[in-house]
């Protein structure tokens, strides 16, 4: 799909390179605050599986008891995304993820002083709302302050510090009692909140809300002292003020013909990302190692760690050189070939192949799904759905994708049980073919958003802002 925005390219870099390169050590450091949530994140999703021998011995909890302390999780954050966008909206990004760590600690000091399976729960649902606050704000705050040409990589940033967070939740659970993990959970949480108090907040979130001169001053903060924001501030202003002419979009709004693509784009790749069995594999890999004939699920546990972040990484270094759309299709790729083999190492089960064939599929089979799922699957659709809706639909639309992202989780992981019950090669071969229907949809209808300012994504993808185009490229 071509549009006039394809392949603009702006006059004036955003930071000028060689006399203030000290200026994006503000952005890092900007980032680096927000994407402590991420890691708070990551640590509350891993949390549970290494904390599970010891709650129900000390608590004396059952197995129904504690699934559904696990469980519980997913229904908070579908809340907190429900509500994601109108906080982010009304109190700012900042104040926004300071919320979200008001709930997270809560939720991690209920845990903690814990005395039986109510407290629990109540913690981990205030756990939950905290996160599915954070997986909205976290994208949208780092792609809002980034300059064009390094925001695909920052933001990509927040998928790390997931993958780190649940890594490092992993590996400390081994080694240190569930209680002081939950101290643990606190620490990123605390360290945000002072974090907070220092970066600037989003330039685009002060121009919606009527604060040119803040505006500007946190722009300036961004890009340095000695860096021209004229014409930066200036097209902000210039988008919003046109934005400000349209109606606040409501959750009903976004079916409309002027935004049916950008919603399509960022519900789509939420469902294919869930529905492509991302959940099934990291909550069961375990099981599927043993039921693949495995004697134990430890060594392949290991390998996907292992995996999972060298490859995390990758992405983010080339998220702003192959593009967004490249990625996202080799990824997809990669993901289609890995749940082929896993279900080709079912399939050799139940006819009693060789059982070493089994083994090496499956093993092979999650490697091939979480190194490719890692590289690009993860972590973009995040940074798209951050990148594609203007400010003025940025909260319903938001909150919108993210309630999705959540449901899609919950569903796949209370399904795949029955799913694996029903027919174990058949449901892997399903989620082969959800992730080759990824490709199609991305090459078909995904932009690319490499190198293009929010205002020129946003304009092009939404045709109630034509008249918008044509005001920036008089300003450029």
């Amino acid at each position: 799909m071509s549009t006039e925005w394809e392949g603009v390219e702006a006059k004036k870099p955003l930071l000028v390179a060689g006399n203030n390169r000290a200026s994006i050590w503000v952005v890092v450091a900007s980032t680096a605050v927000a994407v402590a949530g991420s890691f708070v994140f990551g640590i509350s999703v891993g949390y549970s599986s290494p904390s599970q021998e010891g709650i129900m011995r000390d608590l004396h909890l059952s197995l129904a008891e504690y699934s559904v302390f696990g469980s519980i999780l997913t229904i908070g954050a579908m809340l907190g995304a429900i509500l994601s966008g109108t906080i982010a909206d009304q109190v700012g990004r900042r104040s926004a993820m300071a919320i979200s760590d008001v709930f997270c600690v809560l939720g991690y000091l209920l845990i903690v002083f814990s005395k039986n399976s109510v407290w629990l729960d109540l913690g981990r649902l205030s756990i939950g709302c905290g996160i599915g606050l954070l997986s909205y704000v976290v994208p949208v705050y780092i792609s809002e302050i980034t300059p064009k040409n390094l925001r695909g990589r920052f933001a990509a940033v927040n998928q790390l510090m997931i993958c780190c967070g649940a890594s490092l939740a992993y590996a400390l659970g081994t080694c240190i009692t569930w209680r002081t993990l939950a101290i643990v959970g606190v620490t990123p949480c605390l360290l945000q909140l002072v974090g907070l108090l220092v970066i600037p907040e989003s330039p685009r979130w002060l121009a919606n809300v009527g604060q040119p001169g803040a505006l500007e001053e946190a722009l300036q903060k961004l890009r340095g002292k000695e860096t021209d924001i004229s014409e930066e501030a200036t097209d902000i202003k210039d988008f919003t003020e046109q934005l400000q002419h349209l109606p606040q979009s409501k959750m009903l709004d976004l079916f409309q013909k002027d935004y049916i693509h950008a919603v399509t784009v960022g519900v789509g790749l939420m469902v294919l990302q869930q529905f492509g069995g991302v959940n099934a594999i990291c909550f069961y890999a375990s099981e599927i190692f043993v039921s693949a004939g495995f004697s134990s699920g430890n060594t392949g546990m290991l390998a996907m760690v292992a995996v999972q972040i060298p490859m995390t990484a990758l992405g983010v270094l080339l998220m702003d050189k192959a593009g967004r759309r490249p990625l996202l299709m080799v990824s997809a790729a990669g993901t289609c070939l890995g749940c082929l083999l896993v279900g080709l190492s079912f399939l050799s089960k139940e006819h009693h192949w060789a059982k070493d064939l089994n083994v090496v599929l499956a093993l092979a089979g999650i490697l091939v799904f979480t190194g490719s799922f890692s590289l690009g699957m993860g972590g973009i659709p995040w940074v798209i759905m951050s990148e594609i809706f203007p400010i003025h639909m940025k909260g319903s639309a938001g909150s919108l994708v993210t309630l999705v992202s959540w449901l899609g989780s919950w569903i796949v992981s209370y399904a795949f049980n029955f799913l694996l019950l029903w027919s174990s090669y058949g449901t892997f071969f399903m989620f082969a073919s959800i992730c080759g229907l990824t490709i199609v949809f991305v090459d078909q209808l995904v932009p690319e958003t490499k190198g293009r300012t929010l205002e020129e994504i946003q304009a092009s993808m939404n045709t109630s802002l034509a008249p918008v185009s044509s005001g920036i490229n008089q300003v450029a």
